[in-house]
């Protein structure tokens, strides 16, 4: 019995040995703090951090880049000083750093300003794992790091942080599970006020590229900024970010569609287990469509499991959710899509082209109109064994596409009201005319006529 106990004894140790060695070491990097090993020395010339900025709550683990809200602005200038970036990395003096620096970055020396005229100075209100770099004896010598918000940071078009603005340190994406790390906090990094673990933040790129980051203003939180990509400030646009925004009708999207229409509403999209597949079927969202949501606040999103069809009930879209009013919040119903629709999660062949422009791209006015319901098509059902008695039901992929990327063309500003006609008459060889619009998240809270662009920042 002594022998019995002393190998389970053994065997607990030696468990909970593996269970210690299975963490992942992430060295705390906190705002205002000097590396030992930067790039350039932090001296304040290249940039600064904004050392009072507490985490924000993250209401998702995993976010991705262009999250309305993920990130912080402010008027204040040279947060990041761009051009004197460029200068460090093209002086011949740090040809080496220059070469190490575009190593990581995967570019040539040559192309690193225009590069860095690509990226866009912005503060993180999260604290946030990226892989960091440090410059020791002539090398970048990676090592994950968790920043903390108030850091500033220049991002990419996917929305992910690309250099640490205050050192000129190039960072990636952190790669490994961020639910098996081990945060240390040493060489100066003291814990910071407000650090939750539960609050750390992985960002994964966007679904497609930005061309304007929707960002709160960390001294004015109840201002947003509009601001460029590849700009620093010079171009921002302030916009009222406590407006309500209506949340969408999202069922039969793919999830990067769903993504894209909630963040261009100005609403983030929220999951769980993990970040779902492109072109996972979205199947309903929480809460449900019609509910008014502040910028910047999630709506979960619910996906198709391994085998169900886009064409099932949405699980989160009942007909008593607000804006019951619009033709096609209706349930599915005996009279809804049979069989003979679509059986796959993708569209088939007999689906709508994706030149299709009115699936997930109304007008950014469109919270405005009382409910999404008016953002919903009714006539891009495939029309090959679609029963046409009765109006469009939401268990129908309502963007059917070549790839989980959403179409780049946008319905016309002159929205659709609730005198749309419901019924199922295909309207495939007469698409909508439109023109672009900004892909612009949170586009429908844009400035006042007359307002000025804020600072550079």
């Amino acid at each position: 019995m002594v022998r019995r106990l002393a190998v389970l004894l053994a065997a607990a140790v030696i468990l909970s040995g593996c269970t210690e060695q299975r963490l992942f070491a992430v060295k705390a990097v906190a705002a205002g703090v000097p590396s030992l090993a930067p790039f350039f020395e932090e001296d304040g010339s290249l940039g600064t951090d904004e050392t009072k900025l507490r985490p924000e709550q993250a209401h998702s683990g995993l976010q991705q880049g262009n999250t309305p809200g993920l990130y912080g602005g402010t008027q204040k200038p040279k947060v990041c000083d761009v051009d004197r970036l460029k200068d460090f990395l093209t002086d011949p003096g740090n040809r080496q750093k220059a070469r190490e620096w575009a190593r990581i970055v995967g570019i040539t020396p040559g192309r690193i300003e225009g590069y860095i005229d690509d990226l866009t100075p912005v503060l993180l209100r999260h604290d946030t794992l990226v892989k960091n770099h440090d410059y020791k004896k002539g090398k970048a010598v990676a090592f994950d790091a968790l920043l903390e918000a108030g850091i500033a940071v220049l991002v990419n078009d996917q929305g992910l942080p690309a250099v640490k603005c205050s050192c000129g340190n190039p960072l990636q994406s952190f790669d490994k599970d961020p639910e098996k790390i081990s945060v240390k906090f040493e060489d100066g990094n003291k814990k910071w006020d407000g650090y939750e673990k539960s609050d750390v933040v992985t960002v994964k790129p966007a679904p497609e590229p930005l061309k304007r980051i929707a960002l709160i203003d960390v001294d004015n939180p109840d201002q947003g900024i509009n601001r460029p990509v590849g700009s620093s400030g010079e171009n921002d646009q302030s916009f009222d970010a406590t407006k309500q925004h209506a949340v969408p009708r999202v069922a039969g999207m793919t999830f990067d569609q769903a993504s894209q229409r909630l963040s261009e509403l100005g609403l983030a999209a929220a999951f769980s287990d993990g970040l779902p597949p492109g072109d996972a079927a979205v199947t309903g969202s929480d809460p449900g469509p019609g509910t008014e949501l502040r910028f910047g606040e999630a709506v979960a999103l619910s996906v198709a499991d391994d085998g169900e069809e886009p064409g099932t009930p949405p699980k989160s879209d009942p007909s008593d959710e607000p804006g019951t009013d619009d033709p096609t919040s209706d349930d599915p119903t005996s009279d809804g899509p049979t069989t003979e629709g679509p059986t796959t999660d993708g569209p088939t062949t007999d689906d709508p082209t994706t030149d299709d422009p009115t699936s997930i791209d109304p007008t950014t006015d469109d919270p405005d109109t009382g409910g999404p319901a008016s953002n919903e098509p009714t006539t891009d059902r495939p029309t090959i064994g679609e029963p046409t008695s009765s109006g469009p039901t939401t268990a129908v992929p309502t963007t059917p596409t070549t790839s989980s990327t959403p179409p780049t063309v946008e319905p016309t500003s002159a929205e659709p009201t609730s005198a749309e006609p419901t019924s199922a008459e295909p309207t495939r060889s007469e698409p909508v005319t439109s023109e672009p619009a900004s892909s612009e998240p949170g586009s429908s809270s844009a400035p006042a006529a007359g307002e000025s662009a804020v600072g550079p920042a």
